[in-house]
């Protein structure tokens, strides 16, 4: 990380260098999420729209209010002030350790569409829960943002593919300018030490353009909530000679180090041509634990074989061993564009982007038993990369047709272009060696190397056009339409549409309403990846291997495996949303998508005896989209500011009811009682967040309170899944911040103040783990912090 540290300081340094030209906002500014006077650009192509006049819910997040969260992960701050969306820490769960699902209204990570200054954001590089792709957030520094938009709403008619749970749009900041940051947290226990800094500055470019850079640092020591293994005190007691580490491995957030920095700009090279474009490049690198190899009953490791008759890994690992799994990842996204009014009724945006993501995995503390003593301890595993894309044309006129407003019509094309790459490994990582036919383990153990026959380069390219119109014939009522259709190379075609209608009472009170269809399109790396992955039976404590099979596989052809197909949804948002003279402001919406063909994985089967399996695969299992979900919600939300006192407090409520149900699962390969409850019941139904803020001259005091219904965990277990109900939680952050000589402040204060913990994870302590991997919260306990500030 010496070279990633040296680029930090260089990028500091340059930010430090930008004059002194504005003063920034203070944490006080923070935007409600909702029924407010905010103008919004999701969801709508008609400037000047705000949050009251959509006919959609957006909210609405300041940078500032996300930088109020203590962790620098993007997906963090989203989760604390938006309870319809929910992320996961995962530890000792492969690449999802470091890019953790988020889900928007409970749907798949890959069902809500991410933009970064209006375009589309590149994918992740891996799959994670059952095969979704979505973006990572946290490669996005959150020091960079000025705001982020979320649509909670259908809109893959207007935007494409993934936008089937909404959109999160997310805004670099633009402003002239020159401001930092350092800040420092620990957990109560005493670890998870987390260092974060950041410069951001900004140049006005005369009164035609400016550019920002900004960059981050983040540094974050790893946590342990462990216990020792039962099956760890037996054989320390069995092997008193031995030293038996106590925990045999950790349960808990991995090691992370981190550096990003993006550069946000425009000028106005003439009257109709506005030059933009931004750059967002992220580096890093993490490890964390697997599960312990027990050497009194993993045979697969420690048992003896005639190909070597006076070897056992006894001599390298006599007190067992647990692989330390590494993550190397860098993320590039870059825009180019212009844009401009040719007329007052005309305006257009062209662009390109070009997004990566590219994940090196590395495997330390490790072995192949089958190779004997001729095994490396230590494997590089091999590279996984998405690249993409994008030509966007974009235009917007606006025809008088003698209504209350000019007729918006918004039309369009796009050409999209994605590619995944599978590189492969060390030969060590995969290979099968000569100990294999007497049942010692092939591969890298804990996490098999890719090899040549995983291996390759696939793509798909895709071809849009759209048309998105709205109109107002009289001042109360606004109706909108819009089409698209896109063609994609492996799997046809599809049109889906959307009709929007919003009513206002009074200048107060309106009613809104949306129909929209949708869909996602399966992914090059979904439709052609395979994967092998090893795991620890919480019943035998046996290590198991499993493969994830493409579809076109020839073994998972003949367990019945069928080609993708796009995942098809239909979405319907109707609620109301109002507003005060007196500072109360908010919305109450429901919603129902229907999802048809749901991509999932299939059920786990057995290699018939006449398939050749040389991996030694306890299980396989393929993709499939051939189950179908219901999800109903509302979300409520109540914003308020008010003088009071000296001072002024604002505050904001908002609750989120969200539950799936497993309409149709006709295919012999989706397992029943495991998928459904899986779908229906892994995360919350119940969600709410209510934030006060008060702010009294250079004080400002804030309390943040979180509330996480009831929820089940399955085990994951080769030989059958085992389900635990989780009880509601509820978690208390509170800050105290003091601004002084005008361009400095501090801030300290607490996430979880009163170190609340969940219901521990009974049927997982057999392992060591304490508090289940799956929660949608974080299960370290209590953290504080202080964090120094400076803008001009």
């Amino acid at each position: 990380m010496k070279n990633r540290l040296f680029t930090a300081l260089v990028i500091l340094q340059c930010g430090a260098s930008m004059p002194a030209l504005a003063q920034t906002t203070t944490s006080a500014d923070y935007n409600p999420p909702a029924g407010g006077n905010d103008i919004v650009v999701t969801g709508t192509r008609e400037a000047g729209r705000t949050q009251f006049d959509a006919m959609a819910p957006v909210d609405v997040i300041s940078g500032d209010a996300i930088n109020q969260v203590v962790s620098g992960d993007l997906s963090d701050g989203l989760a604390e002030l938006l309870p319809s969306f929910n992320v996961q820490r995962l530890p000792a769960a492969d690449g999802q350790a470091f890019v953790r699902p988020a889900t928007l209204r409970g749907l798949s990570p890959d069902e809500t569409l991410v933009l970064v200054n209006g375009k589309r954001f590149h994918r992740s590089a891996l799959l994670g829960t059952r095969g979704s792709q979505g973006p990572d957030l946290s490669a996005i520094p959150s020091f960079a943002i000025g705001r982020v938009e979320v649509l909670r709403d259908g809109a893959a008619a207007q935007y494409g593919s993934d936008a089937i749970a909404g959109v999160i749009n997310i805004m670099l900041d633009d402003t002239p300018g020159i401001s930092a940051f350092a800040q420092a947290s620990e957990y109560y226990e005493g670890d998870g030490k987390e260092y974060q800094t950041g410069i951001r500055g900004g140049l006005a470019l005369g009164d035609r353009g400016s550019v920002v850079f900004t960059g981050q640092y983040d540094h974050a020591e790893a946590t342990s909530r462990t216990r020792q293994r039962p099956d760890a005190i037996e054989f320390q007691a069995a092997h008193p000679d031995l030293d038996v580490p106590d925990p045999v491995q950790r349960w808990g957030q991995p090691d992370l180090e981190s550096v990003a920095a993006t550069v946000n700009a425009h000028y106005e090279i003439a009257d109709a041509a506005d030059l933009y474009g931004f750059v967002l490049v992220r580096d890093g690198e993490g490890v964390t634990d697997f599960n312990w190899r027990n050497p009194d009953t993993t045979g697969s490791v420690y048992g003896s074989s005639p190909a070597f008759p006076d070897f056992s890994f006894r001599s390298i690992y006599p007190a067992g061993f647990s692989p330390k799994f590494g993550s190397n990842y860098s993320d590039l996204q870059s825009v180019a564009g212009v844009r401009g009014d040719l007329s007052d009724a005309f305006s257009y945006d062209l662009s390109g982007s070009e997004g990566r993501s590219r994940i090196r995995y590395t495997l330390k503390e490790s072995l192949n038993a089958s190779l004997g003593p001729q095994s490396p301890t230590q494997f590089y595993l091999g590279m996984l990369e998405q690249r993409e894309f994008n030509l966007n044309a974009d235009f917007v006129y606006k025809l008088d047709a003698g209504m209350f407003r000019p007729v918006n019509i918004a039309f369009g094309g796009e050409r999209r272009v994605e590619t995944y790459v599978i590189g492969a490994g060390d030969p060590a990582s995969y290979a099968i060696g000569p100990g294999a036919n007497s049942g010692l383990a092939p591969n890298s153990n804990g996490f098999p190397g890719f090899s040549p026959l995983q291996a390759g380069e696939h793509g798909q390219r895709s071809y849009a056009g759209y048309m998105d119109v709205e109109v107002q014939p009289v001042e109360a009522l606004t109706l909108g339409a819009a089409g698209r259709y896109e063609d994609f190379s492996v799997f046809g075609d599809t049109f889906n549409y959307k009709f929007s209608g919003r009513f206002e009472f009074t200048p107060a009170v309106a009613l809104r309403a949306t129909y929209s269809t949708g869909f996602r399109a399966p992914t090059p790396g979904q439709l052609y990846s395979t994967r092998t992955s090893q795991g620890l039976d919480t019943n035998t404590l046996q290590v198991f291997t499993s493969g994830r099979l493409s579809p076109s596989d020839p073994i998972a052809v003949a367990l019945g495996a069928q080609p993708l197909k796009p995942e098809k949804s239909d979405s319907v948002t109707a609620g109301l949303t109002f507003r005060s003279d007196f500072g109360l402001s908010g919305s109450v919406d429901a919603y129902q998508i229907k999802l048809k063909d749901r991509f999932g994985q299939s059920n786990s089967f057995a290699v018939p005896a006449d398939i050749p399996n040389p991996n030694q695969y306890t299980s396989v299992s393929f993709f499939t989209n051939d189950f179908d979900t219901r999800t109903r919600g509302v979300d409520v939300v109540l914003n308020y500011v008010r003088a009071v006192g000296p001072g002024q407090a604002t505050i904001s409520l908002a609750y989120n009811y969200n539950k799936t149900k497993v309409t149709s699962a006709p295919s012999a390969s989706i397992p029943g009682d495991t998928q459904r409850i899986v779908f229906e019941e892994r995360l919350p139904q119940h969600n709410a967040t209510g934030r006060i803020n008060y702010t009294v001259g250079p004080l400002t005091l804030m309390a943040r309170g979180r509330y996480y219904g009831a929820w089940t965990d399955s085990s994951g277990n080769a030989s059958g899944d085992i389900f635990q109900r989780f009880g509601a939680r509820a978690f208390l952050d509170v800050s105290a911040e003091y601004r002084f000589a005008d361009h400095f402040s501090i801030r300290a204060g607490a996430d979880n103040v009163l170190d609340t913990y969940p219901d521990e994870a009974t049927f997982q302590a057999n392992r060591g783990l304490i508090y289940s991997r799956n929660a949608p919260y974080d299960t370290d306990g209590g953290q504080y912090y202080v964090r120094l500030g400076m803008d001009f």
